[in-house]
């Protein structure tokens, strides 16, 4: 992992930057598609168990981080989730190679020819190789004019199968988990690549914050908890909460192209998804926040995107809700983003909270 180069002003919170490279390249090393997020939710209730916070489990999954706060008469929320995109054993065929079904909504055209894990019910391990049915320049005509969908991909597993029986007898069958590999690499400019950062990038920067208020000996302004969910990317995370909550933050990727003002480097704040506008008073609170710590930031709308506060809200909680996070480039297919991004987000989260 390389260090980065650049340098903050001294007036500038000092994060520890090599903590939240190192939780974050942890957690996108755990397979952790939406429905197998357990083992992902035992890392992260390790990591704050060690930091010395409280923790509960709910019953779908979702664990949340408990800080008392100064002022008991009030309970804000930050939600992240620690569930990603992935595919599903759909069938088995004949030749020995599995069908897909994807998870959540990824971008099909940039899983094939990628390396992958058949993970079974029994917990057994497969390698494998996210392919379309036309591999092949030297046979197929037409290889290079199928566009990737469900109906197109298939796994080759790097085992000796010709046939379903054979499949089947390794243990494989219809609906196990083909997890991704996450291809995360740091650089030494700062810039972090890898499948799923949204959201497991945000997860660690959420650590990043947790570390400085232990290590800075900091509370929280009102009673917090701290969410990381695991049905996002379907739609229903943040639909059960816990009861109490009157302000709840998704901290989630913010969105890079067209004309969007979020880059790599700044903290996004959503004004506005295909849920509708987020609280006003609570996204103004937010801006000013941004505006008043000198952070880079950019304030978007996101047509095609909703988060774990629109379950909520769907779900009838009543709260005020708001989105922000840091930029990420090329969302759902080979995402960047850069170490300052995850500052200016730890830095706005750390004013609104304190």
């Amino acid at each position: 992992m390389g260090l980065t180069k650049w340098s903050y002003r001294e007036d500038e919170l000092m994060f520890d930057k090599d903590y939240i490279l190192k939780v974050a390249t942890k957690l996108l090393e755990i397979p952790s598609p939406t429905g197998y997020c357990f083992k992902a939710i035992k890392e992260v209730e390790r990591l704050a168990l060690e930091l010395g916070y409280q923790t509960t489990i709910s019953q779908k999954g979702n664990l949340t981080i408990h800080l008392s706060g100064k002022d008991r008469s009030k309970t804000v929320g930050l939600t992240a989730h620690i569930d990603t995109l992935g595919l599903m054993v759909r069938s088995i065929k004949d030749n020995g190679y599995l069908a897909v079904s994807k998870i959540g909504g990824p971008l099909l055209s940039t899983y094939d020819g990628e390396y992958c894990q058949v993970i079974t019910r029994q917990d057994k391990t497969y390698s494998g190789t996210i392919l379309s049915k036309t591999p092949s320049v030297h046979v197929y005509p037409d290889s290079q004019k199928n566009l990737a969908s469900e109906d197109n991909l298939e796994v080759r597993l790097d085992e000796v199968v010709k046939n379903k029986a054979d499949v089947l007898a390794l243990g494989i069958n219809h609906g196990d988990i083909i997890a991704l590999d996450p291809k995360t690499m740091i650089s030494e400019s700062g810039y972090i690549k890898s499948r799923f950062l949204d959201d497991k990038i945000s997860v660690a920067l959420i650590f990043g914050l947790l570390k400085y208020l232990k290590d800075k000996n900091l509370t929280t302004k009102f009673q917090t908890k701290i969410i990381i969910s695991t049905y996002e990317e379907v739609g229903h995370g943040g639909s059960s909460i816990d009861q109490g909550i009157s302000e709840l933050i998704a901290i989630d990727m913010g969105c890079i192209g067209l004309d969007l003002a979020g880059n790599e480097e700044s903290v996004s704040i959503c004004v506005k998804d295909s849920s509708g506008p987020y609280d006003y008073h609570l996204t103004t609170e937010l801006i000013n926040y941004a505006k008043q710590s000198d952070l880079s930031y950019a304030v978007d709308i996101y047509p095609f995107y909703g988060s774990d506060v629109s379950a909520a809200l769907r779900a009838g909680h009543d709260l005020k809700g708001a989105l922000i996070g840091p930029g990420v480039h090329a969302s759902h297919g080979m995402e960047r983003t850069h170490y300052q991004a995850l500052h200016n987000t730890m830095a706005l989260l750390l004013k609104y909270l304190t």
